[in-house]
């Protein structure tokens, strides 16, 4: 007991001389204001550009504008809980986000926290949000289909694994409810969905993701929210948020669908917050970035090389027109940065056209050399339409037609009703080849249009009628013999035998 006393000392100033301070040098900074959505900083002199800042309150901001003597912060948060006067410190990183397997199924903010009451989410790395696209190198050409299910996509505006196809119309024309019956449809195409609505209202989401849910498609799919009343920095960071956890998968060899809902609100954040912090106003008041906030975002979306295992980025942005005005600055910046696009028509959703896809406007330049080889035996198709439309708007003017004209007029306005199908009901490859193949031959131009659906919903109910080995054939992209097309068309003639007396329409 008494040595043990004795040797107290010793050990203590052996103690004091071992110990090491940990010194870590931090860089703090103050408020000197704070408006909707920004805040300016002084007194980080070695803050770099888009570096994370830390506020009060678990706050953060990206410092933005890097003037001499103060910078201009782009905050993450509510602007509402800050002050002048108020402390800010580096982080010395850039803004990241979570990644991992964990966030399949799950609804997050683009921070990378739950908004779910699903309990904390696990990953595995961050990466972050802000990532050069790959090199041209490192990328393959667009090979393999990414089926929607839709028979006016699938057919005439056909879409591959690593394209970039660009949904634009009005508002309330069908923009979302087309990328959501895409993601739908991957539910057994081994297809990781991610779904990121950008400055929706709460009810609009929530109604989205009840749909997903009810159709089993969140076991697939992460949804990254960025709701209307966050502040515009958190709605200008999702789809890069979105597109890190997406890259996640694709480099893991994943094949992976991004639905970006949409990108006029994302324009429309970035202007605000540009405007916000003096930056120059351009065409529209937008920035004269804002053509290059979409393409480093865009161009990210790829079909990569085998080296790099494979895997692809498929991006659907939506984009939303005013007055059916394509021409507009944010439709035309993005209608150069994809490879294609779905216009969806005002006048066609009224009609009831649905979907209201206009074929004539609508153009998928990488998708046709993905196409199933199957598709090539209805490949007139999208011209006997245009040239039914052409013909239609003479004919509305009482001209006197000959036979021949009245039957291209009769046979457009099946296809027409044909390129009709209801929202939440995806067609397999076969379905769409066994109708479509019937329309182009001409086995449902007897049959009255009010029919037409009818006699579809008859080809779709006795799908089993046809041979085994050719619906195989369909699936496997192989290209469909004479033969093969002469047997299906027999069989479907069977079908649709009580159709055909009906008087011609």
């Amino acid at each position: 007991m008494e040595t043990k006393t004795l040797n107290q000392p010793d050990q203590f100033t052996e103690g004091m001389e071992n110990f090491k301070f940990p010194l870590t040098p931090r860089e703090i900074g103050k408020v000197t204001s704070v408006s909707t959505g920004i805040a300016t900083v002084s007194g980080l002199p070695n803050v770099g550009f888009e570096e994370l800042l830390k506020f009060k309150n678990g706050i953060f901001g990206i410092a933005y504008n890097l003037d001499e003597d103060e910078i201009g912060v782009i905050l993450l948060g509510k602007d509402s809980l800050l002050k002048a006067g108020d402390e800010v410190e580096r982080t010395g990183r850039v803004m990241d986000v979570p990644v991992g397997d964990g966030f399949i199924g799950r609804v997050i903010d683009p921070l990378g926290l739950p908004v779910d009451d699903k309990g904390a989410v696990r990953f595995s790395q961050r990466l972050p949000i802000e990532r050069p696209a790959h090199a041209i190198m490192d990328r393959s050409a667009v090979s393999v289909p990414l089926q929607t299910g839709i028979k006016v996509i699938d057919a005439l505006i056909p879409i591959g694994r690593g394209q970039r196809e660009l949904i634009v119309g009005d508002r309330q024309t069908g923009k979302t409810a087309i990328a959501i019956d895409t993601i739908l449809n991957q539910h057994d195409k081994d297809v990781l969905c991610i779904y990121c609505a950008i400055g929706q209202r709460a009810s609009a989401v929530a109604k989205v993701i009840a749909n997903l849910q009810e159709n089993g498609a969140m076991e697939y799919t992460v949804v990254v929210v960025a709701e209307g009343n966050n502040a515009p920095g958190i709605s200008y960071i999702a789809p890069y948020a979105a597109t890190s956890i997406a890259e996640y998968f694709m480099e893991a060899g994943r094949d992976v669908l991004i639905v970006y809902d949409d990108l006029t609100h994302h324009a429309r954040a970035y202007r605000e917050l540009s405007l916000l912090l003096r930056r120059p106003p351009g065409r529209e008041a937008f920035p004269g970035d804002i053509f290059y906030i979409h393409s480093r975002l865009l161009e990210r979306s790829t079909h990569l090389s085998a080296d790099l295992k494979g895997g692809s980025l498929t991006a659907l942005p939506i984009i939303e027109t005013e007055a059916q005005n394509i021409s507009a600055y944010i439709p035309t910046n993005l209608i150069s940065i994809t490879d294609g696009q779905i216009y969806l028509s005002p006048k066609l959703f009224e009609l009831g056209m649905l979907p209201a896809v206009d074929v004539g406007k609508s153009v998928s330049r990488v998708g046709g050399k993905a196409q199933l080889a199957a598709y090539s035996a209805i490949a007139k198709l999208k011209l006997e339409y245009a040239q039914f439309e052409e013909l239609e708007t003479f004919a509305r003017f009482g001209t006197r037609l000959d036979e021949s004209t009245k039957k291209t007029i009769a046979h457009g306005k099946r296809i027409r009703e044909c390129l009709k199908q209801p929202e939440l009901q995806q067609l397999t490859v076969s379905e769409q080849i066994v109708i479509l193949l019937s329309l182009k031959a001409g086995l449902l131009d007897t049959i009255a249009i009010e029919r037409i659906q009818e006699a579809e919903q008859v080809l779709l109910n006795n799908m089993d009628s046809f041979p085994k080995e050719i619906i195989q054939r369909i699936t496997s992209n192989e290209k469909l013999s004479e033969e093969d097309s002469q047997a299906i068309l027999k069989i479907a003639k069977t079908l649709l035998k009580s159709f055909l007396d009906t008087p011609e329409a």
